[in-house]
């Protein structure tokens, strides 16, 4: 099983993937991509983002409250992961 999973966004959507599941949540529609991850705890991430006319800050992504408004255990889905990655298509 893979250990990792992949950070990304698409338009005004964050998307967040592991073991073949999809979990797509609104952002900003100025939000350009992540661009780096500094911390990854159990669900929660801190990451560094680059929007449109204010450039890269850091920010706070919470999964858990996302996970458990889909009737995912987000204990079980989340204990497997030991890394997030930041990915893009070319």
């Amino acid at each position: 099983m893979c250990t990792y999973a992949i950070l990304s966004s698409d338009r005004n959507f964050t998307i967040f993937e592991y073991n073949n599941q999809i979990i797509r949540f609104v952002t900003s529609s100025n939000l350009e991509r992540y661009t780096k991850i500094l911390e990854w705890d159990h669900g929660y991430l801190v990451v560094m983002a680059k929007y449109k006319n204010i450039g890269e800050v850091e920010e706070y992504i919470d999964l858990v409250p996302i996970l458990q408004s889909l009737y995912y255990d987000s204990d079980t889905f989340l204990e497997p992961i030991k890394e997030v990655r930041i990915e893009y298509a070319a």
